[in-house]
């Protein structure tokens, strides 16, 4: 392909649409971000932002598009980051290989979990879904001479030689496995999964084999929140048993409904708000919980469908005919000429894999 193509392709995809563009400056800032300021705490917490952002998009990548809401996710990102520690400290083998490895058990725990859950919906899907880090918890106390018990697991190899390369390492990843879980939710798989959580017997009716692609959405799940967990117990260079508690199943919960569900980029987005917003809080500890609470409780009553979808409506339109969306200064659509009216776009088109789910990828 030509560079004049790949221009074009680039100038018709991207910066035509405003939340294109916002996420290219974003990322681009980003990268360029410590070569104008590298103090070590800033890029803790961006780091770690990174890490959080992968764990909550992986999260929305079960619960958002298959609808299996999962209230234990902490089960993916607490094996995972144990099985990293472990097999760097008993078999002295690198994050490169460890943090895969965790990723892979995370995977096995996908089948684990899905399975004993098929049959369930609602409310007794999120129980026990819950449940699981529970039990794990227990077993890490119970075999306390392995898994450290309550002390967890430390001393673990760096994630790299230096602050600054860790916070590479991160940025790239999260940029790259958030691009993979919004192709997959833009794929025919993503259909299926938007299917499955619209009306299940329906798809069932229509021929979908409804176990396989819920066992797939959790095992998919499972993969990305044990390299997030990985990634974790690398970085901080300690697994224990808060990686498996509720506030660590909770967390990508709030991020993703506060970012939008359903869309990858909206539960990425709500990790980056909110997670740096409540570490440079810290100075103002007696209000800090107070401002985190306010702050959910605006978006839930005035953005209901979260703070992504907010800002796509006023920038962005949806053309009547061809679905595509467009820049809200469009008269006509860009895509099939069709006149464009002065109403944002609805919910429902912005959260349609191979439509909507394109908007801010």
């Amino acid at each position: 392909m030509s560079l004049r193509r790949l221009y074009r392709r680039f100038t018709g995809e991207v910066l035509v649409l405003p939340g294109r563009t916002l996420v290219l400056a974003v990322c681009l800032a980003l990268l360029v971000l410590p070569l104008f300021h590298r103090h070590p705490y800033t890029l803790r917490v961006l780091t770690l932002t990174f890490i959080f952002a992968i764990f909550a998009a992986s999260w929305d990548l079960l619960s958002g598009f298959v609808g299996q809401l999962s209230l234990g996710h902490a089960i993916f990102f607490g094996v995972a980051a144990y099985t990293s520690a472990l097999l760097n400290l008993r078999a002295g083998l690198p994050p490169l290989v460890t943090i895969p490895a965790g990723a892979l058990v995370a995977v096995l725990m996908g089948l684990i979990v899905g399975i004993p859950c098929l049959r369930l919906k609602g409310q007794y899907l999120s129980l026990a879904t819950m449940a699981f880090p529970i039990i794990l918890t227990g077993l890490v106390f119970l075999f306390s001479g392995v898994t450290g018990g309550e002390l967890g697991v430390s001393g673990l190899a760096r994630l790299g030689p230096t602050r600054l390369s860790e916070y590479y390492i991160a940025l790239v990843l999260v940029l790259g496995l958030g691009f993979i879980m919004w192709k997959i939710t833009d794929s025919k798989v993503g259909l299926i999964f938007h299917a499955i959580r619209e009306d299940e017997i329906t798809a069932r009716a229509s021929g979908i084999n409804t176990p396989l692609y819920k066992l797939l959405a959790f095992c998919l799940s499972g993969f990305f929140a044990g390299v997030s967990g990985g990634l974790y117990s690398h970085f901080m260079r300690v697994a224990g048993p808060s990686t498996l508690g509720v506030l660590t199943s909770f967390q990508p919960v709030i991020w993703t409904i506060f970012g939008g569900v359903a869309s990858i980029y909206g539960a990425i987005v709500g990790t980056f708000v909110l997670y740096p917003l409540m570490e440079f809080l810290r100075v103002a500890p007696e209000f800090r919980t107070l401002i985190f609470a306010v702050l959910i409780v605006l978006v839930l009553r005035f953005m209901p469908e979260g703070l992504t979808p907010w800002f796509i409506d006023r920038v962005e339109s949806e053309c009547p005919r061809c679905k595509e969306h467009n820049a809200i200064t469009r008269r006509t659509c860009r895509v099939c000429g069709t006149a464009l009216g002065r109403p944002p776009a609805s919910r429902a088109g912005l959260f349609q894999p191979g439509k909507g789910g394109r908007v801010a990828g």
